[in-house]
């Protein structure tokens, strides 16, 4: 699974890198960054889409890896 979040849909709630902090961050400004190259670790999956759910703005996109 790989993650990535749309910067033009994100307003900065922070509920990423609250649910998910192995995989999101925050920049200077307070709106959520993906961390490394946004590939999610075995075990990490629930969280992941965790944090998708709970984004108010839907501007975090999943997606399998096959």
């Amino acid at each position: 699974m790989k993650v990535q979040i749309n910067p033009e849909r994100c307003q900065g709630h922070g509920r990423c890198y609250d649910l998910a902090p192995s995989l999101f961050g925050e920049d200077d400004e307070g709106y959520g960054q993906v961390l490394g190259h946004g590939i999610v670790a075995p075990g990490e999956e629930e969280s992941a889409r965790l944090a998708v759910a709970n984004c108010p703005e839907r501007a975090i996109d999943a997606h399998e890896e096959t």
